[in-house]
């Protein structure tokens, strides 16, 4: 997968809106690639990567023609490279150590603190979801990695999105169940899930 330097994105509250501004954003730089479209809850969501200088001024003209429809945006100029390969929907299994479950009121937010995450710690990101079926509009990011790492890697995620003034909420899993290890290597949606045999109690 090619990696671009910069990436920005843009949630709307409507539908509209957010054609029109992304339809602005694509016409005032030479964008790299776009990825867009509804999310839950009635929103658009849009995604841009390229240059640094050409993904800042279509972020501005988004920010601009969208208004007051704009609900959270975030641009990383230098995007970390794990941060870009979730977003962009490659997944990395769960091995072993810890795990952090973080949830954000918005899909910016998320993207906002897995990046901090990830640049101030050695944690893996096994998962990105942003607003898709399910969450409601909520961004769903999960970590793994030593007890010690998770908990900084929480820590500075936590104060990245309360900065932003966004709601957000976590756990941490220190010693996780090999079911449950399992069962989101492919995703935490549970329309994907199939049955995991145990070795509970059948009677």
């Amino acid at each position: 997968m090619k990696k671009h330097p910069a990436i920005a994105v843009v949630e709307f509250s409507d539908i509209p809106a957010g054609m029109y501004a992304t339809d602005a954003m694509l016409k005032k730089a030479p964008i790299a690639f776009v990825k867009c479209g509804t999310i839950t809850r009635g929103r658009f969501l849009t995604l841009v990567g390229g240059s640094t200088a050409s993904v800042d001024e279509s972020l501005r003209e988004g920010l601009a023609q969208g208004g007051p429809s704009v609900l959270d945006s975030i641009m990383l100029a230098d995007v970390h490279p794990r941060v870009y390969e979730a977003i962009l929907g490659w997944r990395r299994p769960g091995t072993s150590g810890a795990l952090a479950i973080v949830e954000t009121d918005s899909v910016a937010a998320n993207v906002r603190a897995a990046e901090a995450a990830l640049k101030g710690t050695p944690v893996e990101i096994i998962e990105i979801r942003l607003a898709d079926a399910g969450l409601s509009g909520k961004g769903v990011s999960v970590y793994q990695g030593d007890l010690s790492d998770i908990e900084a890697a929480i820590e500075i995620a936590t104060r990245y999105v309360q900065q932003a003034g966004v709601g957000l909420r976590y756990r941490i899993i220190s010693a996780p169940h090999e079911g449950l290890v399992k069962q989101i290597e492919t995703s935490t949606w549970f329309g994907s899930q199939t049955v995991l045999d145990l070795d509970g109690e059948v009677v």
